[in-house]
């Protein structure tokens, strides 16, 4: 989740505002507990103290301090925020529909949502349905370089190729310096068959967040992609994702009953593309490490 900061009372939370823009979360916390001990029902400092942990990455803690801003102002626009996200960051698929709409009825202006929705919706394939609602988060910040960035790759996941690349230049007008941004415009390019600039773009995520697993991972499959038996070795993947499930079971079956030996020979070469091409990026990355004995 991006380092969004909602100012609802600027002059009384600077401090606590300012510490947060420069990631520095414990000072933060700090600050805010003095708030706390000033006015203990003040909602706008349990939510802020929320919003801190959900930015640490303290799930459990979000979720705790969020009840409390929630208990005091159930209509609390921060704390549905922050309630929101925790569902989102931890997966709970079910608790976020519910949360979502509740947070939508408070703050229907709020454009952070439809791109949580959009994403949600890309997880489960539904392109079009994400496509509807990253564009209506970009009606209300059309120049967010997040937004675009994820509308450039929902174009390539539908095939708009030319579409997806003037997104990406219009995203790259408006900021570089996010690596979410620059794994979006990885993906995509990507998903348009340029696997160099796929590259570059992750190269320079990882550059700007190294401690980022997700980042590191998605660089060392962008590496695996400049190898042609991979790319080639996954050019079905491509072709399943357009087609629907029972087209997929049927041509399968097919190629069982009907191209038996070249379908094993096609999963073997598969295997071992994926591990080859591993084991080089590994290689090329980490340099040969001989076990000592």
């Amino acid at each position: 989740m991006e380092d969004t900061i909602r100012p609802e009372s600027l002059s009384d939370y600077s401090a606590v505002y300012q510490l947060m823009s420069w990631k520095r979360y414990k000072e933060a916390l700090a600050e805010t507990e003095k708030l706390l001990r000033e006015d203990p029902q003040n909602p706008d400092s349990y939510a802020l103290y929320a919003q801190i942990c959900l930015l640490m990455g303290d799930y459990d803690k979000a979720q705790h301090w969020v009840e409390e801003a929630l208990r005091r102002d159930p209509e609390h626009q921060l704390g549905w925020y922050v309630r929101v996200s925790v569902f989102y960051e931890t997966e709970n698929a079910a608790a976020f529909d519910e949360a979502l709409k509740e947070a939508q009825r408070i703050d229907p202006y709020e454009a952070h949502y439809y791109y949580l929705e959009a994403n949600q919706l890309n997880k489960k394939g539904k392109f079009k349905e994400a496509k509807a609602r990253i564009e209506i988060a970009l009606e209300l910040e059309s120049e967010n370089a997040q937004y675009l960035s994820m509308l450039s790759y929902i174009e390539a996941l539908l095939g708009q190729d030319e579409v997806s690349r003037e997104l990406e230049r219009e995203a790259l007008r408006y900021g570089t310096e996010e690596p979410v941004i620059l794994m979006y415009l990885a993906w995509a390019a990507a998903r348009r068959g340029d696997y160099k600039l796929q590259e570059t773009y992750m190269r320079s995520a990882v550059r700007l967040n190294p401690e980022e697993k997700q980042y590191q991972d998605e660089y060392l499959e962008s590496l695996r992609h400049q190898y042609l038996l991979y790319r080639i070795c996954l050019w079905p993947n491509k072709l399943f994702r357009k087609m629907k499930r029972w087209q997929i079971f049927v041509i399968w079956a097919a190629g069982w009953i009907l191209f038996k030996p070249l379908l094993i020979l096609f999963i073997i070469l598969h295997i071992i593309a994926h591990w080859s091409t591993r084991a080089i990026v590994h290689v090329k990355i980490f340099g040969w490490r001989r076990r000592r004995t």
